[in-house]
């Protein structure tokens, strides 16, 4: 499994690291950026099967970045982990193609209940 984690800040990066179930954690390829233009970057050259995405960074955000990557693969698998829980923000994401907003700080029991909703490889 190909796993990319993007948010501009290394502590929110780390905390979905750590939370993560620790079997997917040891087995999988991690990929991690901190803007929206390595997001689209990270996302061409890995294909990941799921992106962790935060809105709010520096250079290109998460709105911005969310579109490229749809439009590069219609089958991307972005969840949105952002502290920005406003309805309007969610329902842009939503209709951008996300498949969840998850609030910050995302916890393990819905990481798990993610990654256990996965199509098998």
């Amino acid at each position: 499994m190909k796993i990319l984690i993007v948010d501009d800040s290394k502590l929110s990066r780390l905390t979905i690291l750590k939370r993560m179930p620790a079997a997917i954690k040891e087995s999988a390829d991690i990929f991690q950026g901190a803007n929206g233009v390595e997001a689209i970057d990270l996302y061409k050259e890995h294909r990941p099967d799921i992106v962790f995405l935060d809105l709010t960074m520096p250079v290109m955000d998460g709105f911005e970045a969310l579109g490229h990557i749809r439009d590069f693969d219609k089958n991307s698998r972005v969840h949105i982990v952002t502290a920005d829980i406003q309805t309007k923000s969610q329902e842009k994401v939503m209709a951008l193609g996300a498949v969840a907003v998850e609030a910050k700080p995302i916890d393990e029991e819905r990481l798990a209940e993610i990654f256990a909703a996965l199509p098998e490889s």
